[in-house]
């Protein structure tokens, strides 16, 4: 029966390599295999579900600031994230053609925002609560008045001060829902949406593509937590592409990265990378995955059960030493 022994790790091995070829990078044979078993899939949605090319499509300042300084304030600051997010604030200030700083003193809290200096002032990017926390006046201006709740935005203030609300847009995937659908098919039963978006921007998405559940307003910690919760019922895989999905990329029984345009931080943490930046290649691999976990398990229970009766067979001098031979090699 050996070669039926060295029929599994090849037939690990194959898959691997199948999985290769439609844009996923599988790290190790025992990610494949636990990949085939995968129940649940959790999901980040600013780079996994959307295009994470966010754009700006307003700015709203109080009274003493302009909407291109808040730009550059923020855009300045923002140079020294590596979030899809503020790759689109620097790219729009970029396209406005206006001059950025180079900050200093950065701090940067993954998934929720940074401070740091520019040109001498302390600035603040990130969420709502983010940014209230570092604020030291209170605005008597609200400039939230009229935008959908489900809306995406950044808060930015300046020397403690809230200086401005920047809106944007992110549009989800042409093939999100198609991989949701993919997905099912490939025999994940439940699909959770966790965001550090605000949680009316996730249950809008996650209703709009018709996941089982959408949480928002999570950071790192949080998405860890959906992810143990999840656990509890079945083996779970997260897919997700920024610093802040790392930990629970390395939650997960199995963690996909967006390798294509995520960080390295994600890719690093994960055991699963998608090599292109589509969404479909990962459902394919759990069906490839699926029938090598199937190859392998066949090879090991039918063939070695078979080979153990050829081998009984001939210990009781049932075959010629010439006829189990040929009986094994059949079985192989």
């Amino acid at each position: 029966p050996c070669p039926l022994i060295l029929a599994v790790p090849v037939a690990i091995r194959s898959g691997i390599s199948r999985v290769a070829r439609v844009g996923v990078l599988v790290k190790n044979g025992g990610v494949l295999e636990t990949l085939a078993r995968i129940e649940i899939a959790v999901l980040d949605k600013t780079g996994t579900l959307t295009h994470g090319q966010a754009t700006v499509s307003d700015i709203r300042t109080p009274e003493g600031f302009s909407a291109d300084e808040v730009l550059r304030l923020a855009a300045s600051l923002d140079q020294a994230s590596g979030h899809v997010v503020a790759a689109a604030l620097v790219g729009e200030a970029t396209r406005r053609g206006l001059q950025l700083s180079a900050p200093h003193e950065v701090d940067e809290v993954a998934g929720e925002g940074l401070t740091g200096l520019v040109d001498g002032r302390r600035i603040a990017v990130g969420g709502d609560r983010y940014v209230a926390a570092r604020l030291t006046a209170l605005s008597s201006t609200t400039l939230r008045d009229g935008l959908p709740q489900e809306v995406m935005t950044v808060a930015v203030s300046c020397d403690g001060v809230l200086a401005g609300l920047i809106v944007l847009e992110d549009r989800v995937r042409d093939d999100a829902g198609q991989l949701l659908d993919s997905l099912r098919a490939a025999g994940v039963r439940r699909i959770v949406l966790a965001s550090g978006d605000r949680d009316a921007i996730a249950q809008s998405v996650g209703k709009r593509l018709g996941v089982d559940a959408a949480v928002g307003a999570l950071d790192p910690a949080g998405k860890v937590a959906i992810i143990r919760r999840e656990a509890a019922t079945g083996p779970v895989m997260m897919v997700g592409d920024g610093v802040n999905d790392a930990p629970a990329l390395a939650a997960a029984d199995v963690g996909v990265a967006m390798g294509a345009r995520g960080t390295a931080a994600s890719s690093e943490a994960a055991g699963v990378v998608l090599l292109v930046d589509q969404l479909g290649p990962l459902a394919k691999a759990i069906v490839i995955a699926r029938r090598t976990r199937g190859i392998a398990l066949q090879s090991e229970i039918v063939g070695l059960g078979r080979s153990v009766l050829a081998m009984v067979a001939a210990a009781g001098g049932y075959q010629s030493p010439q006829q189990g031979a040929l009986i094994q090699e059949a079985i192989d």
